[in-house]
């Protein structure tokens, strides 16, 4: 896996982490984690896809 997929999946599991603590506390902070998990979950797939894609160019030659 690419660092920086490694990187957005470590920042998704801590904003859903945050998310969580701040729900259970009552807080509706919560919905900013909830997104900042989403957007960070999409970039991990990116940069996923786009490894694998790389990866085939390479090879492919």
């Amino acid at each position: 896996m690419p660092r920086l997929a490694v990187y957005a999946l470590i920042v998704c599991l801590l904003a859903i982490t945050a998310a969580v603590v701040s729900f259970s506390r009552g807080s509706w902070l919560g919905v900013v984690w909830v997104l900042m998990a989403g957007l960070s979950s999409n970039m991990t797939w990116y940069y996923v896809r786009k490894a694998k894609v790389e990866r085939r160019e390479v090879t492919s030659r």
